[in-house]
C-alpha cells in the first residue's frame, strides 16, 4: 500500500494560508480523477478539459470556504458536478428549441458571449454580500444553512441576500426576456 507524502487537508490548510504549490499538488493529484467524471458525463474530451479548468478555478478561489479540509474530494467532485449538469442543462435546452420563442420574438438569439456578458454586468451591480451569496446558492449549490456556516451568518441573513440579489438580478436580466414583446 502506497501513503501519500502529505494528506489532502495538509495541503488544503497549506493552500488557504497563500502556498501555490500546495494548490498545485491538489491539482495534479486530482485533474485525471476529475477529468475522467466529467469527459464521462459531458461526452467530449475538449469540453471536459475546459471543465477541468473551470473546476479547479472554482476551487482555488472557494478553498477558503472549505470548512473541513477532509472533506476536499467530495467538496470538489460537487463543484465538478454543478459544472458539467449546468452545461448538460443548458445543450437540453437548446436542443428542445425552448430558447426559440424569445429568439423569434427578438429577431435572433442572444449569443452565449452576449449572454454571459450580460450575467456578468447584472453580477456587477450587486454588493459584494449579495454577489457572494448568489455564487454559493446559484453557482456552487449551497443549502442556506450551509451558507450561513459558510459566511458565519443567520440563515435569515442569507435567505435575505439571496433574495434581494435575485430582485437585483430578475431587474438588470429583464430587458433580455422582453425584447421584442413590447
Amino acid at each position: 500500500m502506497i501513503f501519500r507524502e502529505v494528506e489532502d487537508p495538509d495541503l488544503v490548510a497549506k493552500a488557504r494560508r497563500g502556498d501555490v504549490n500546495a494548490f498545485n499538488v491538489l491539482v495534479s493529484r486530482w485533474e485525471k480523477r476529475i477529468f475522467n467524471y466529467l469527459w464521462r458525463l459531458v461526452g467530449d474530451r475538449e469540453t471536459a478539459l475546459d471543465l477541468s479548468q473551470e473546476v479547479f478555478l472554482k476551487a482555488y478561489l472557494g478553498l477558503r470556504k472549505l470548512q473541513d479540509g477532509a472533506r476536499f474530494a467530495p467538496w470538489l467532485f460537487r463543484i465538478a458536478h454543478n459544472e458539467a449538469y449546468s452545461l448538460l442543462r443548458r445543450r437540453r435546452l437548446e436542443a428542445n428549441g425552448e430558447t426559440a420563442p424569445a429568439a423569434e420574438r427578438s429577431g435572433g438569439a442572444l449569443l452565449p458571449v452576449e449572454l454571459s456578458l450580460a450575467v456578468e454586468q447584472a453580477l456587477a451591480r450587486l454588493s459584494e454580500d449579495q454577489r457572494e451569496a448568489i455564487l454559493l446558492k446559484i453557482f456552487h449549490g449551497f443549502k442556506f444553512e450551509e451558507m450561513a456556516e459558510i459566511l458565519s451568518c443567520p440563515v435569515s441573513t442569507v435567505k435575505s441576500r439571496v433574495y434581494a440579489a435575485l430582485d437585483v438580478l430578475k431587474e438588470s436580466l429583464a430587458p433580455i426576456n422582453a425584447r421584442g414583446a413590447s
